[in-house]
């Protein structure tokens, strides 16, 4: 009797193999899924060799055509409507396949290191601000998850270990708080379905999030052969580009955002060229233009390695968004924790980088998204006079003394300065210094960044000097 049923169990799973097997498709597309909308998406998977492939979506009754290769691979490119659903797509090989509850939407990607992948519920003793909040309000169908298995390879990977996910609070807590409430904000503002897929790693450098050719400009930055035998290191340069950024590339998405930068405090002088030809690569992979990248920049925190000074990091970040076009940087001076690397506040972050996009992407008027940035100084006597850009309606430090400035004369020696905010910028000052050459703004690994312009933003990090 064992012996029939297990025959028969073999005959049940070889007869499913032979109906099933015709057409599969990676776990980025699948019923749930988002589809950006008014674009045209590709959709791709795996078939018999040279069989035709159609696929008929529900929102037009329109029926699409392909061919397999004679590896059985196949991509077809659909055109989609404005925002809306659900819909159904029918895929066909002589087979039916049937993917339902697709939305039309807005898809973006969040990517990074710790920060990014720091779900609601938090790290193990490291809270995420108003947790019990955001899951109690986590019920919202028009918004879907896809979140990537950390995954290392040294060779180039088509398909992801996840699947869509409605949003719920089981599905939310477990997602990136700062991605999700991303996406929320934007379902919420733009009123429309919003896909967001996770695809971040703890601790990583963003070499390990480049592929070889992005790398090339690069001859320090060495890569392991893909026949290398060794274990794999979760930052050898490529190794998660290919685990976890290969398998997304072709998705139709709106954009990108970003945040990490921690872990390459090491070669921070080359950071923001780095991060420009990652940028440059991924766009050119997608084929879908320049679409809008997003990143924040690394919040203050006291490190206890040798790894390098977070300033110059920041420095570099700061420089990236010349470097990159169609991009915007989030400072996060204000929500930083001298002694958590994980600040808890991932809500204010989340907010910032919805700005950007819905000032930028979606044209939104009127809503403020870039933070003072130091433009020039002019010294005159024992004062230097600073003046800053996107600061057009004056600056703040919200009735708090200024207290992150500091002042040097021509030995280099920087002492604590005054600071005032005047009609013009900030003058800065010190009775040690009566001759001043530079000045520098929270140009350390740890300081509560405390001068704003009028809106709430944070003025970046800076210094005035090459030293």
């Amino acid at each position: 009797m064992q012996r029939t049923s297990i025959f028969l169990a073999a005959i049940f799973l070889f007869v499913s193999v032979e109906v099933f097997a015709k057409i599969s498709l990676p776990t980025l597309i699948g019923s749930n899924m988002v589809l950006q909308q008014q674009s045209e998406v590709a959709l791709w998977g795996q078939a018999k060799t040279n069989s035709k492939i159609s696929i008929t979506t529900s929102w037009n009754k329109k029926s699409h055509t392909g061919k397999s290769d004679e590896k059985g691979a196949w991509k077809i490119y659909i055109q989609t409507p404005e925002a809306g659903g659900p819909y159904e797509i029918v895929l066909s090989d002589g087979e039916k396949l049937k993917l339902s509850n697709i939305l039309i939407g807005e898809v973006w990607i969040c990517s990074g290191q710790s920060n990014m992948e720091m779900p609601v519920k938090g790290f193990k003793n490291q809270p995420t601000l108003n947790s019990s909040k955001i899951l109690l309000n986590a019920g919202n169908p028009q918004i879907r998850l896809f979140r990537l298995e950390r995954t290392a390879s040294r060779t180039p990977l088509d398909d992801p270990e996840s699947a869509w996910q409605a949003s719920d609070a089981e599905n939310v807590k477990e997602f990136s708080a700062v991605g999700y409430q991303y996406a929320k904000l934007l379902q919420e503002k733009l009123k429309v379905p919003v896909g967001i897929i996770q695809t971040a790693w703890g601790g990583t450098m963003i070499e390990a999030w480049m592929n070889q050719h992005s790398l090339k400009n690069f001859p320090e930055i060495k890569i392991k052969a893909p026949e290398d035998t060794s274990k794999i290191n979760k930052n050898d340069p490529t190794v998660l580009f290919n685990g976890m950024v290969k398998p997304l590339i072709g998705f139709g998405i709106k954009g990108v955002i970003w945040y990490q930068g921690e872990q390459n405090r090491s070669n921070a002088e080359i950071y923001d060229e780095l991060m420009a030809s990652m940028v440059k690569e991924w766009r050119a992979l997608w084929g879908r233009g320049e679409w809008p990248f997003y990143y924040v920049q690394i919040a203050p925190y006291t490190y206890k390695d040798t790894r390098g000074p977070a300033s110059y990091l920041r420095e570099a970040q700061l420089k990236a968004m010349e470097l990159i076009p169609n991009s915007g940087m989030v400072v996060s001076m204000d929500v930083g924790n001298e002694k958590n690397i994980h600040p808890a506040d991932k809500t204010t972050i989340s907010q910032r980088l919805a700005c950007w996009s819905l000032a930028n992407t979606y044209g939104k008027k009127g809503i403020p998204f870039a933070s003072p940035v130091y433009r020039s100084m002019e010294v005159e006597g024992d004062r230097v006079h600073l003046t800053f850009d996107h600061a057009e309606n004056g600056l703040t430090s919200f009735d708090k003394p200024l207290s992150a400035f500091e002042v040097a004369g021509a030995d280099k020696v920087f002492y604590p300065a005054e600071a005032k905010i005047t009609g013009k910028g900030v003058t800065v000052w010190s009775e040690s210094v009566a001759n001043p050459v530079s000045v520098r703004y929270a140009f350390k690994d740890w300081v509560a960044g405390d001068l704003f312009n009028t809106e709430g933003l944070p003025a970046s990090p800076f210094r005035t000097d090459e030293w």
